[in-house]
C-alpha cells in the first residue's frame, strides 16, 4: 500500500469512527449538503438572456405577432398543413413497407437479392433527398414516355410521363424511395439483434423463414426497432418542406404564397414553425410513451 493510499484509508477510518461514536452517544448526525455556488449564477444568468429574448420577441413590432394571430388558423394555412400531414403518414408508411422488404434481402445469403438492396441503399442514402425529389419531378426529361408490356413482348399500355408523374407523385417517391433506405437499415439492425439460435430452433421445429421472421423474429426486433422510427417519423414531418420546391402546396409553399402577397415573410415563418412545433411535440410525446412501453415490455 502507497503512503497516499494509506493516508485515505487512515482518514476514513477516523472519519467513521467519529460517526460511529456520535451515534452510540445519541447525537444527532447532521449532513450538510456540498455548496454549489457556480450552479445559482449560471441559471441565473440563462434565466436573465431568456428573459431578455422572450421580452425582445414580445415588443419587437417586426415579428408581427397580430398578423401570425390573423393567419394562423387561416384556411390556406389549413390546407396546407393538411397536406404536410398527409404527405407524412403515407410517405413513412410507404418507407416502412418497402425498408422490410429491403432489410430481408439485405440479410440475405442469395447474392441476387443482397446486392440490389445495397445498391439500393448506397444509391438513396448518398445522394440528397432535396436531389432525388427534383429528379422525380423532372423525369419525363429523360423518359418522356412511360410503357408497360411484358419482357421482350408487345407493349401493353404507353403514358405520358408527365400525366403520370404529377407534384404528388413526386413528392411521394422521393419521400418515401429516401426513407426506406433508412428504414431498411433500422430495421436491418432490429432483426440482427435477436440471437440466431432462436432462428435455429424455429428451423429444427419445421418453421418456414418468412413464418419464423413473422412470428418469432419481428415481435421481438420491435423494441428496438420503434425507438428510432419514432425519430425517423419526426424527420420526415419536417422533411415534407422539402416539397415546396416542386410547387408542392404544402405548409411551407402556402405560407410562401400569404408572404408573396402581403410581403410579410417573417410572420409568416412564424406560422410555419408554429404549426412545425405543435406537431413535432405531439409525436414526441408519443414516441416517449411508446418507448416506454418497449422498455417496460422488455423487463
Amino acid at each position: 500500500m502507497t503512503p497516499e493510499n494509506a493516508i485515505s484509508v487512515s482518514g476514513q477510518s477516523s472519519i467513521r469512527g467519529r460517526m460511529e461514536s456520535e451515534a452510540a452517544s445519541g447525537e444527532a448526525i447532521i449532513i450538510a449538503p456540498r455548496r454549489h455556488p457556480w450552479r445559482w449564477i449560471g441559471g441565473a444568468v440563462a434565466v436573465f438572456l431568456m428573459w431578455r429574448i422572450v421580452n425582445s420577441m414580445i415588443y419587437n413590432e417586426n415579428f408581427g405577432w397580430d398578423i401570425v394571430a390573423e393567419y394562423l388558423f387561416s384556411p390556406v394555412v389549413l390546407s396546407g398543413l393538411g397536406l404536410t400531414i398527409w404527405l407524412t403518414v403515407v410517405a413513412m408508411t410507404l418507407g416502412i413497407i418497402l425498408g422490410l422488404v429491403l432489410a430481408v434481402m439485405a440479410l440475405s445469403s442469395n447474392p441476387m437479392l443482397r446486392y440490389p438492396a445495397d445498391v439500393y441503399l448506397w444509391l438513396f442514402r448518398g445522394t440528397p433527398v432535396l436531389v432525388q425529389l427534383i429528379f422525380w419531378y423532372n423525369l419525363a426529361a429523360l423518359y418522356p414516355v412511360i410503357q408497360f408490356g411484358l419482357p421482350f413482348g408487345d407493349v401493353l399500355a404507353e403514358y405520358s410521363t408527365n400525366a403520370l408523374i404529377t407534384p404528388y407523385t413526386a413528392a411521394l417517391l422521393g419521400l418515401s424511395l429516401n426513407e426506406a433506405a433508412y428504414m431498411a437499415e433500422i430495421t436491418r439492425a432490429g432483426i440482427a439483434s435477436i440471437d440466431y439460435g432462436q432462428e435455429e430452433a424455429a428451423k429444427s421445429l419445421g418453421m418456414s423463414r418468412v413464418k419464423t421472421l413473422r412470428r418469432i423474429i419481428l415481435p421481438q426486433a420491435l423494441r428496438v426497432i420503434i425507438p428510432p422510427t419514432g425519430n425517423q417519423v419526426i424527420g420526415m414531418l419536417k422533411m415534407t418542406s422539402l416539397v415546396s420546391v416542386i410547387s408542392l402546396y404544402d405548409l411551407l409553399y402556402s405560407v410562401q404564397g400569404v408572404s408573396a402577397r402581403t410581403f410579410q415573410v417573417i410572420p409568416m415563418l412564424i406560422v410555419a414553425c408554429a404549426w412545425y412545433l405543435l406537431m413535432t411535440s405531439i409525436l414526441s410525446i408519443g414516441q416517449k410513451y411508446i418507448e416506454k412501453l418497449c422498455a417496460r415490455d422488455a423487463l
